[in-house]
């Protein structure tokens, strides 16, 4: 029993210092840029092993979740799909970007969810349960979604293939979580024994990811960086703020705004880095690449700011 035990040690100091962790391979995939390239053609397993692990998380319960909330999950999804790819357009046009940049930012504003946000949402004390049952909609659906809005949005910018897209979505993202799910429902009590061990194995993929798509353009990026990082916060900031917005016009609990705001601003950006290293030049996956370093900043500084306020409205 001390080896699983251990491993829930290590899971738990991955979790909590995720940002950090991230932001370490971003450094060292700058200065040393061959360090985590040997993972570059293995980007699609790597977030297949993560949307796995989304899978075995996954309980008959969040899938009631949706039924019992329907109206504050379909704004929340009806928002991820609007929101972001639009400001991402939006973004893309008015910072002149070259082509492949600005594919690589719309497609990533088509992308789902991402699983990050779930823990943002806790530590926001936001509502869980509809962080979870938006992701797992938006992720769903994405096959369909993400190759849709990239080829309406940034067709201008270059030739999409969205049917490629929509095959590689389903072999990276459907197929995985249905699986995790599967293996769920069938073995359980493994499942359950082994679960709080999932988030090391995701920090561990997300951060290799990250490491590899950010050496293998460290060049680029580091001619672009003001560019691209302003585009990127930008994106995710304005993504927080109309997702709540959004929950306002609801006229939505203040769990449920925070759950929308951080599920809308904070996207699945190792799909968006996949699906680039797939379809497109790698330099559109650069987007994504800082994506996966800054909403890992903004996201907690968020949830600490919110519960910040309660807590001081609470003394007064």
């Amino acid at each position: 029993m001390k080896y699983p035990n251990a491993l829930n040690a290590l899971s738990l100091i991955a979790s909590r210092y995720f940002a950090f962790w991230v932001l370490l391979v971003a450094v060292i995939g700058i200065l040393r840029p061959p360090t985590f390239r040997i993972f570059l053609p293995h980007i699609s397993l790597l977030l297949g092993v993560i949307m796995f692990g989304m899978g075995m998380t996954l309980r008959v319960e969040d899938f009631k979740e949706v039924l019992a909330q329907p109206k504050e999950v379909a704004v929340g999804v009806v928002a991820q799909y609007t929101i972001m790819p639009l400001l991402a357009y939006v973004i893309a046009e008015a910072f002149h970007l070259p082509g492949e940049l600005a594919v690589g930012v719309v497609l990533l504003g088509a992308c789902p969810g991402g699983t990050a946000s779930n823990v943002i949402t806790y530590l926001a004390r936001g509502d869980v349960a509809l962080s979870v049952a938006m992701t797992t909609t938006s992720t769903l659906i994405s096959p369909i979604m993400t190759p849709l809005l990239t080829l309406l949005l940034a067709g201008a910018w270059a030739p999409v293939p969205a049917g490629g897209l929509f095959v590689s979505a389903v072999k990276i993202v459907l197929i995985p979580v249905l699986l995790g799910l599967a293996a769920h429902l069938y073995f359980e009590e493994a499942v359950n024994r082994w679960i709080a061990v999932l988030p090391l194995v995701s920090v561990a993929t997300i951060v290799t990811v990250v490491g590899a798509i950010i050496g293998a353009n460290a060049d680029q990026i580091l001619s672009a960086a003001l560019t691209i990082f302003a585009v990127v916060i930008l994106h995710n900031l304005l993504g927080l703020l109309l997702g709540y917005g959004a929950a306002s016009a609801l006229g939505a609990a203040e769990a449920k705004k925070r759950a929308i705001a951080v599920e809308v601003g904070m996207q699945n950006s190792g799909l968006a880095v996949a699906l680039a290293m797939t379809h497109f030049n790698p330099v559109a996956a650069i987007p994504g690449a800082i994506f996966s370093v800054w909403h890992n900043i903004s996201g907690p500084i968020l949830a600490t700011w919110w519960t910040r306020g309660d807590d001081r409205r609470r003394e007064k």
